[in-house]
């Protein structure tokens, strides 16, 4: 924890260090190309995670779209020193409320962790430039640090994002040089809900935290997944989560329908599952570089041990 804070307040310093950049800025997207004229001071976030790319950047937003489990300003713990006394306004989690974000008057809107439709994106752009996440990507799959990258063109602070993105990239490298035995081994980013359980696919972030650590997803989930950023099956193909290392995002594991079943998996059998926190789970649904630094020196000790 006292490494997360460090962290933290060395993003601080970092941002205080800024290297200009020329505007107007344009940026393609989804749904096509949105220009920034200026550096943006009143910024909107109605993605679900794009408010710790911003506190990172040094830019505090002034509304963002909060995601399930409520926190004070939609500031969960790995990003409270970078937000400092931040309160930026705490929209509704569900359906857009346009009329809300035209009041505020924003001058960028960002969503990238949004899954954002055509329409949606119409109606923002009439209100300020609205920047989506890339064309390249399912909804809720842009890479993390492609998100942190296109933030930081947005707010003119793009060589802040690459140093915050080399720096992450170092932290897991040095957890693979420490725990080679995470290289190769297969693993299930997993839930159980409503008598199905499914798994994310290998672009995901919740699943790219594995495989950046060495992991690998099965192939299975992302032929299952399509153009969709999880998979979902019948408790008939239960068999597909025994695998090296079994996550667990959500589920009630130990009620009468789903407990049975996971006996039957070597990987219950042997203790190779984790049940993730509430929050070791929001911070790899996050991953961004604050909730990433938590989730590295949350989990890291907890994945070697458990494969002991």
């Amino acid at each position: 924890m006292k490494h997360s804070i460090l962290v933290a307040i060395t993003y601080l310093v970092l941002v205080g260090v800024t290297s200009a950049q020329d505007f107007p800025v344009t940026i393609d997207h989804k749904f096509g190309e949105t220009t920034i004229t200026a550096e943006p001071e009143r910024i909107v976030s109605v993605g679900y995670t794009e408010q710790d790319d911003l506190f990172a950047l040094g830019k505090t937003p002034i509304a963002v779209r909060p995601w399930a489990l409520p926190v004070p300003h939609g500031i969960w713990p790995w990003a409270e020193a970078a937000a400092g006394d931040a309160e930026p306004v705490v929209l509704s989690s569900g359906p857009l409320d346009f009329e809300t974000i035209a009041q505020l008057e924003p001058d960028l809107i960002i969503g990238i962790y949004a899954g954002t439709t055509r329409e949606e994106y119409d109606r923002l752009s009439l209100i300020a430039p609205t920047v989506l996440q890339p064309a390249d990507y399912v909804d809720y799959a842009t890479p993390w640090e492609e998100q942190t990258r296109i933030i930081g063109r947005a707010v003119g602070k793009l060589d802040e994002a690459n140093t915050l993105i080399a720096d992450i990239k170092k932290r897991f490298e040095q957890a693979r040089e420490e725990h080679p035995e995470f290289e190769g081994n297969t693993v299930a980013a997993a839930y159980y809900s409503n008598g199905q359980a499914g798994a994310f696919a290998s672009g995901e972030p919740r699943s790219r935290f594995f495989t950046e650590l060495g992991f690998v997803i099965p192939d299975v989930y992302d032929e299952l997944a399509g153009d969709a950023f999880y998979t979902a099956f019948s408790l008939e193909r239960f068999d597909l989560l025994d695998v090296d290392l079994l996550v667990w995002y959500w589920g009630e594991l130990e009620s009468d329908d789903i407990l049975p079943l996971r006996r039957t998996l070597q990987a219950h059998q042997d203790g190779r599952e984790v049940i993730l926190t509430p929050q070791q789970r929001f911070a790899l649904s996050f991953s961004s570089p604050l909730s990433l630094t938590f989730a590295l020196d949350e989990l890291v000790p907890e994945l070697a041990d458990t494969l002991k």
